[in-house]
């Protein structure tokens, strides 16, 4: 079952009537949280003030076409970016975006295209959770193999041990107490600075 989540909008748009229309189908489509910019100027410092989960820019803007803020904001953080571009410029410029993960759509947008791009944006927003709890995970778990790493050699140098029984003994303790073997390696670095 996939768990659903509230999405963050930045919708960074120029045009009144597109945006009206937008947020319906933005809230229609269960986005909580949607801050509307008029220009790029704007979009940056909304940008640098938290991240959004969805980020979609309708080009051109009064200040700059918007697609090198379209760019930096995909790579530099987690956000799914849309750029919306007039149908004659479309292709050039989806040429030097697509690169950097920021999805297109040629204007004018249908509504029901629109909603099919949500459902991407979406489905690479969750893939990018995913990859951020994983990131997460293995830090911690390298995070723990020095700890037990260090316990290990204290082991060894206080106790005399070799490595391989500084190992099982870090090993055996927390099987034996059913406990994290970080737990075992904290308790033991704790005890010799003591």
């Amino acid at each position: 079952m996939m768990e659903e989540h509230a999405y963050s909008v930045l919708l960074v748009s120029a045009s009144e009537s597109f945006n009206e229309s937008l947020l319906a189908l933005l809230r229609a489509f269960g986005c909580a949280v949607v801050k509307t910019v008029d220009n790029i100027s704007a979009a940056k410092r909304a940008s640098a003030e938290r991240v959004y989960d969805f980020v979609i820019v309708n080009t051109p803007l009064p200040d700059d076409m918007g697609v090198r803020f379209a760019v930096d904001v995909c790579t530099a953080g987690d956000s799914v970016v849309l750029l919306l571009v007039r149908n004659e410029l479309h292709d050039e410029i989806r040429g030097k975006v697509t690169a950097h993960g920021v999805f297109t759509l040629a204007k004018p947008v249908s509504k029901p295209m629109m909603r099919i791009s949500l459902g991407w944006m979406a489905s690479v927003r969750e893939r990018l959770r995913k990859a951020e709890k994983k990131a997460v995970s293995i830090e911690e778990k390298m995070a723990e193999i020095r700890l037990v790493n260090r316990a290990k050699w204290a082991l060894i140098e206080q106790e005399g041990m070799t490595e391989t029984e500084a190992h099982r003994f870090i090993e055996k303790r927390a099987m034996d107490r059913c406990v994290p073997r970080r737990t075992i390696a904290e308790e033991i670095l704790n005890q010799i600075k003591t």
